[in-house]
C-alpha cells in the first residue's frame, strides 16, 4: 500500500511541476515588470490614467521596440559600442557577456547556422553535446584545430557543464532539438528525448 501511495506521489510531482514552475516563472516576469514599469508609468501619467496591466504590456512593447531597432545600422553600431565599455568593467564583463553569448546561442539565428546536437564518442562511451562553434579561426592561438568542433557537453541535475574540442570524426548528428537534447541531459535521461504521448501512456496503463 506504501509503495502503491509513493509511486503515485512521485507521478504526481513529475506532472505537476514542470507546469508550476513554468507558471511561477511566468508570474515572476509579469509582477517584475509591472512592479518596475508600473512604477515608472504612475510617476509619469497623470493622476487616474494607470491601470493594472500598464506596465506589462509595457514591457512587452518596449522588447517588441528594441527588436525592430536592433535591425538598423545605426543602432546596432550604438549598441557594439555600449558592450565595449562594458566589456571593460571587470565583474560586470563577466556576468553580461556570460549571459549574452548564452541567450544568442539559443537564438533563432544561431540554429539556423550548424547542426547543432551531437554523439560524441569518448573511450567507448557516447555523450550528448551540443555543438558551438565549427569555424576554428575563431578560437584562441594554440587551441584550434582542423577538422574539428567545438562542443558543449552539459551537466545532469546541474546548471553547468564544459565545452571540449573534439575531432569532427568523433562526433554523430543527432535527430534532437536543442530543448529535447537539454531536457534529456538535465534530467540524466529519465524523462526520455521526447515529450510524453498521453494516449500512449494511457493505452499501456490499461493493458
Amino acid at each position: 500500500m506504501l509503495r502503491y501511495v509513493n509511486k503515485n506521489i512521485l507521478t504526481g510531482l513529475i506532472t505537476l511541476l514542470p507546469l508550476l514552475l513554468t507558471i511561477y516563472l511566468v508570474y515572476w516576469f509579469v509582477v517584475g515588470t509591472e512592479a518596475f514599469l508600473g512604477q515608472l508609468m504612475q510617476a509619469v501619467l497623470p493622476a487616474g490614467m494607470y491601470r493594472p496591466g500598464m506596465g506589462v504590456t509595457a514591457g512587452l512593447l518596449v522588447a517588441f521596440a528594441a527588436g525592430l531597432l536592433m535591425h538598423t545600422l545605426f543602432v546596432r553600431r550604438m549598441f557594439y559600442h555600449g558592450e565595449q565599455l562594458l566589456a571593460r568593467v571587470p565583474l560586470i564583463k563577466s556576468v553580461y557577456l556570460s549571459t549574452r553569448d548564452i541567450l544568442e546561442y539559443f537564438s533563432a539565428e544561431k540554429r539556423k547556422e550548424f547542426e547543432q546536437v551531437v554523439a560524441i564518442t569518448m573511450g567507448g562511451m557516447q555523450v550528448v553535446g551540443l555543438v558551438t562553434q565549427t569555424d576554428m579561426n575563431k578560437m584562441p592561438n594554440g587551441l584550434c584545430k582542423d577538422d574539428s568542433l567545438l562542443v558543449y557537453v552539459p551537466m545532469s541535475y546541474g546548471i553547468g557543464g564544459f565545452a571540449v574540442l573534439v575531432p569532427r570524426s568523433a562526433t554523430r548528428p543527432l535527430d534532437m532539438s536543442m530543448e529535447d537534447a537539454m531536457r534529456f541531459t538535465l534530467t540524466a535521461g529519465v524523462t526520455g528525448s521526447k515529450p510524453v504521448d498521453l494516449e500512449s501512456l494511457e493505452a499501456s496503463k490499461d493493458s
